[in-house]
């Protein structure tokens, strides 16, 4: 493995990455907070630091071995998930699916900014290719990170957002049941490609066209 393009490549992702998991699990404190629920705000994670955030395992450790192992192919990892409790928000059901859209919202916003940023930059003629990736890379990561935690499926924001537009009942129950061990489903699924087929890809492939929507007048305005 070439480690002068794994150094690059780290690099180049390192400050979205970054942005990318503060924002969003900071955005899922701060709308609890609003909407009653102040245990994030208690613990100190309505915060923009991003020690607060960070898991050493699934942040750091995960991705890189990943990263080695399957040489780029295949990447995966997590922060530390902002604790709520949906028991002291308003309108615990209705205002679940707020808190669980607000992470997901917060990374399609930060895709629009780098997207503006990555079109400022080519509008005014910067040739360098780190800041250039580097904007291309905050586009990815985040509908990356925006499309795969809207996965219908607990523990994914996705998941919250389902149990909350569902009625009380035996779907709701089905979803508690087997929250202990979405993390696995997910994981066999995103293993056997299901996910990256059927949601993310398609997912992702709408969000790109919302941002070339988006971008497209600043563009013409900048050639």
């Amino acid at each position: 493995m070439d480690i002068s393009n794994l150094i690059q490549t780290v690099l180049i992702y390192a400050l979205p990455v970054i942005f990318a998991i503060t924002v969003h699990e900071a955005a899922h404190g701060y709308v609890a907070r609003y909407l009653g629920d102040n245990t994030a705000a208690v613990m100190g994670r309505v915060t923009l630091n991003p020690m607060k955030h960070i898991d050493p395992i699934g942040t750091i450790l995960m991705p890189l071995m990943l990263y080695f192992a399957t040489s780029g192919a295949f990447l995966f990892g997590y922060a530390k998930p902002v604790p709520v409790n949906f028991g002291r928000l308003r309108h615990p059901k209705r205002d679940m699916v707020w808190v669980a859209l607000a992470g997901p919202a917060s990374n399609f916003i930060q895709a629009i900014l780098w997207a503006v940023i990555w079109a400022v930059l080519i509008g005014v003629g910067v040739q360098e290719p780190f800041f250039v990736k580097m904007a291309q890379g905050g586009v990815l990561v985040n509908l990356v990170m925006w499309a795969f935690n809207l996965f219908p499926l607990p523990p994914l924001d996705g998941g919250r957002v389902l149990a909350g537009l569902l009625p009380n009942g035996p779907a709701q129950n089905f979803l508690a049941r087997i929250e202990p061990y979405g993390f696995f489903i997910v994981m066999g699924l995103v293993l056997a490609g299901i996910v990256s087929k059927f949601w993310l890809m398609p997912l992702m492939s709408v969000g790109y066209e919302v941002l070339d929507l988006l971008i497209g007048p600043l563009q013409a305005l900048l050639r």
